[in-house]
């Protein structure tokens, strides 16, 4: 399957706000960057963020140093238009499958809604982690959120991989990264759907 077609399919022609996983605030994740007690000028990583709004809101907050990934062409585009122009231009915007991704930046904090679930590959989970270490700073924050394991079993006709706090835990890193807390969701989709997500906030030691 062509990861990147699949997804620039997804994302086109439709509204946001028609989209399963679309969030009008994402209010678990702002709660848990919140938690870490980042200077505004801490670098922030949102993998998967290109058809979120969570970068309008930590702009909208103060923070400086903004990255964007997501493996979609199509989904950035839309994160860029519904930004000002001027403040769009500020955000580094990153086309990659996370599992190609490579920079010589070190973030402070990577945030991933919804793109781990994704990797049911054993490689390709074994890729994401060697990625993140390559690229989270010693002592930086990881929040991390996929369904939880009695939540969907796919997502836009792709298999997930659901978790716990203790599996997303131990997939991401384990004795690498120190659990700080977790917190559950019930997120309810465009259409009134309910998906049950599980986050994680761990710190690298």
């Amino acid at each position: 399957m062509d990861r990147k077609a699949h997804w620039d399919k997804a994302y086109s022609g439709r509204e946001a706000d028609s989209w399963s996983w679309f969030q009008g605030s994402p209010t678990v994740s702002l709660g848990l960057i919140k938690a870490c007690g980042l200077a505004f000028d801490a670098s922030i990583i949102d993998v998967g963020g290109g058809g979120s709004t969570l970068t309008g809101e930590l702009l909208g907050q103060g923070f400086t140093a903004l990255s964007v990934l997501d493996i979609s062409s199509t989904a950035l585009e839309k994160s860029r238009e519904r930004l000002d122009a001027a403040v769009a231009g500020g955000v580094t915007w990153i086309e990659s499958d996370i599992t190609g991704f490579s920079t010589d930046d070190r973030f402070d904090l990577w945030h991933d809604r919804a793109v781990f679930h994704f990797l049911t590959d054993a490689g390709d989970r074994e890729k994401y982690r060697e990625i993140l270490f390559r690229h989270l700073k010693p002592g930086g924050f990881l929040v991390v959120s996929t369904f939880a394991v009695d939540g969907p079993k796919k997502c836009s006709g792709l298999d997930i991989v659901g978790n716990d706090a203790q599996s997303l835990h131990k997939a991401l890193g384990g004795d690498r990264l120190q659990m700080l807390e977790s917190r559950e969701e019930e997120h309810v989709t465009p259409k009134g759907g309910k998906q049950k997500f599980i986050y994680v906030r761990l710190q690298r030691v």
